[in-house]
Formats: C-alpha cells, sequence, structure tokens
C-alpha cells in the first residue's frame, strides 16, 4: 500500500514494478508475432540461452530497441528447423518475424520472450529487400554500369576482399600461384567482414580504399567461402550493391555456393560461384590470350621459315641464273675477244705487207737516187775540202777539187772557172 508522506501518497518502487508486471500480463496475456531485426543473437554456450537484441530502424536509424529471451530447448528447435529451411543457424543481423509473451521483471526490467520464430518469413524478407534494391539500382541507372565496364586484356593485378583466415581465400590463392601454367599475378588483400550486419559497411570501407590507389589495380574481387542464403544477406544491400555497380574497375565475385544470386554478384562485372572457379576464369583470362598468342607465333615462326626459305631458294636461283650469266658473257666477250685478236692480226698483217711493199718501193727509188749507182750512170761528184761543191762560185782558182767517179777519184787544181 502507498505511505503517506507529507501529504503526499508515494508508492515503494517494487509496487509500481509489480504493478506494471501485474497490468502488463493482464493486458498481454496470449503470445503475439512480432517483425523485428535481431541484430546480436547474444547465444551463450555454457548455458545455451540467448539474450537477443531487437531494433526496428527507420532510413538507418534505430526507433525502437527492446531486449529479449530465448531459453535453451526453444533455441535448438528453432534452429535445427533454421539449418533446414535457410542452411544456415540462426545469426546476428537478421530480420525476423518471431512469437513472444511480455516478460517484465521487477529486477531485470521489461523483456520479450521468443517462444518461436518463423525461417520462412525471414527469406522471404531477403526477398523482398533485395528485389528492392534492384528495382532502386535499375531507375538510377546504375544496375549495369559495373557489369559493361571492359574487362583488362590481362588481369593481373588484383585487389582481394577477403579474410586472411578464410577457406575461399586460400583455395583462392592456391589456384592462381600454383597454376601449372605458371602465369603470375599480383594480389594484395584488404581484410573485410564479409557477413552479418557489420559485413556491409567492412566491405565499402575495403573498396574506398582500393579507390584510393585504383591506378595500381586491373579487378577486385569478393572472396568468400560456401553458405545459405542467410549468410548472404549483406550481398543484397543496396548500398553495397551501388557501391560495386559504380566502382571504376571491374568487380569479381565468388562468394558462396548458393544457387539464388544476390545483387552484388547481379551488378559485378563477373560472378564466379565459389572462390576456385574465379580463379580458374581469370588463369582462363591468361589463357585467352596466351593461346592466340603462341599460336601466332608458331604461325609467324611457319611463315618466316617459308620466306626464308623462299628466299634462299630465288638467290640459289639468281645465283646460278648470274652465274650461267657471267659465263655466256665471259664466253661470248672471249669469243669477241678471239675474233677481235684474229681480225687485227690480219690486218695487221696486211698492214705490214703493204709497208713492206711501200718499204720496198721506197728502197728501190731510194737505190735508184743513191750516189753510187747515179755515178755508175756516168754521173761524177766534185768535192772541196771534203764537202761537195754544188756551185761554181765555192771554189776559187788555185783550189784543189776532188772529183769521185763510179770508180776512182780525180784530183784537179782550178785555172779558170765559169758561174753559169
Amino acid at each position: 500500500m502507498p505511505q503517506l508522506i507529507n501529504n503526499i501518497q508515494v508508492f515503494s518502487l517494487y509496487e509500481v514494478t509489480k504493478s506494471i508486471e501485474k497490468t502488463l500480463a493482464s493486458r498481454y496475456g496470449s503470445p503475439f508475432w512480432v517483425k523485428a531485426e535481431m541484430i546480436r543473437l547474444n547465444h551463450y554456450k555454457h548455458s545455451g540461452h540467448c539474450y537477443p537484441d531487437l531494433v526496428e530502424k527507420k532510413e538507418g536509424r534505430v526507433i525502437a530497441q527492446i531486449r529479449a529471451t530465448l531459453w535453451a530447448d526453444n533455441y535448438e528447435r528453432i534452429n535445427r528447423r533454421f539449418l533446414k529451411i535457410t542452411k544456415e543457424p540462426l545469426k546476428d543481423g537478421i530480420t525476423i518475424m518471431f512469437s513472444a509473451r511480455i516478460n517484465y521483471h521487477p529486477v531485470h526490467g521489461l523483456s520479450l520472450h521468443i517462444l518461436d520464430i518463423d525461417p520462412s518469413f525471414t527469406l522471404g524478407e531477403m526477398e523482398r529487400e533485395k528485389q528492392e534494391a534492384i528495382a532502386k539500382l535499375q531507375q538510377e541507372g546504375v544496375f549495369y554500369l559495373n557489369k559493361e565496364m571492359p574487362f583488362p586484356l590481362l588481369p593481373q593485378r588484383i585487389a582481394v576482399i577477403s579474410v586472411e583466415t578464410s577457406k575461399g581465400y586460400a583455395d583462392f590463392i592456391s589456384v592462381i600461384e600454383n597454376n601449372p601454367w605458371e602465369y603470375r599475378f599480383f594480389h594484395m588483400l584488404f581484410p573485410s567482414l564479409l557477413q552479418g550486419e557489420d559485413a556491409v559497411p567492412s566491405i565499402i570501407k575495403q573498396l574506398e580504399r582500393i579507390r584510393k590507389v585504383k591506378s595500381h589495380f586491373d579487378v577486385v574481387t569478393i572472396i568468400r567461402g560456401g553458405g545459405g542464403d542467410v549468410g548472404l544477406s549483406c550481398y543484397n544491400n543496396y548500398y553495397l550493391a551501388k557501391e560495386v555497380a559504380t566502382f571504376p574497375l571491374p568487380v569479381l565475385t565468388g562468394i558462396g555456393h548458393s544457387t539464388n544470386e544476390t545483387v552484388v554478384e547481379m551488378v559485378a562485372n563477373q560472378n564466379n560461384i565459389t572462390p576456385t572457379k574465379l580463379a580458374e576464369f581469370l588463369i582462363q583470362s591468361f589463357h585467352n590470350l596466351s593461346v592466340p598468342l603462341k599460336e601466332k607465333q608458331e604461325k609467324i615462326t611457319e611463315i618466316a621459315g617459308q620466306l626464308i626459305h623462299d628466299a634462299q631458294t630465288s638467290i640459289n636461283r639468281q645465283s646460278e641464273y648470274l652465274a650461267h650469266l657471267s659465263r655466256n658473257i665471259l664466253e661470248n666477250n672471249h669469243n669477241r675477244l678471239t675474233h677481235l685478236v684474229s681480225t687485227q692480226n690480219i690486218h695487221l698483217k696486211n698492214f705490214l705487207s703493204a709497208q713492206r711493199k711501200e718499204l720496198e718501193q721506197i728502197e728501190n727509188k731510194i737505190s735508184i737516187l743513191d750516189p753510187a749507182n747515179v755515178l755508175k750512170r756516168g754521173y761524177s761528184m766534185t768535192f772541196l775540202n771534203n764537202k761537195s761543191l754544188t756551185e761554181a762560185t765555192t771554189v776559187k782558182e788555185g783550189d784543189q777539187i776532188t772529183t769521185r767517179l763510179f770508180k776512182g777519184e780525180i784530183i784537179s787544181i782550178v785555172q779558170s772557172k765559169k758561174e753559169k
């Protein structure tokens, strides 16, 4: 009962809390269904109990929040159904529809006691969020931006968004580094959370880091191991999908084995079902260039060999032709020279014969004019001081002159002379 203090009716705290408990119990006596986002499951393994934190958001802002209880026996039953239907256990960061009772305790306060959770609603809610994100990206005209971006000829420099300890990341690195063709890749890890409500801001943060150094990379890969649809729900997030769709480098995804394609996979430039398949796709890109290059190299080698062979054959033919032509020219010139020599010899003989006849004629003329022959015909030659006399004016009376006859000489003394 309330006390009267200074004419004021005062209730104890216990009375107030018990009144609240009684009022809520009478007002909310039956279980009811609630929709909320479970941001934390808060499962305690030693007891098996869970103490979920539930919120409702509007435009990204929390407008309502309450804590809940999920006892171990109910958790095990609900978790088995989640594993069967969604292929994932109950986890943080999912939207759930659950049956609950209001629980109010004078010490622990207000909470919701969860009796059941509908896993089908969680899948449906994820699908609704997915379709809303798709529609919004299409309305903004960015849905196909990354997918239509030209893929690099050789995607050799790879920015990898993943968890260093994840099996998917290990498989990816093993395949690209141990490929039998010894193709060489440069890869750099940008570590990020890959599931849960913190995955979206974590992946976006790494994409922003890569954007600042985009000139150092050819492609971006988002790599995650296998998982069901619930674990992939963050990849239907509108903000993450838009960041991928508008990214300035081709984004490649390998985020699990699910056949239900997420929005991020839809807007990515290339999507592969697993990290291993993604690594094989990159290796195939090298094949797509290296195989035709090798074929062209072999073709060039073949053509070059044929050209060299044809050129050698042509050179040999030209050499044979030149040798034959040279022999013909030499032979023709030799024949011409032989003919010229023969002709010149004939001309020389004729010339010498004519010269000989001419000389004989000259000799005959000279022989006729020979002083001996002249003297023989009765002529004589007169000398004065051993010089022949041709004029009377050159002698005077008393000079001794010599008269040479054909046979012998007459020495005379000049007694008189006649100049004419």
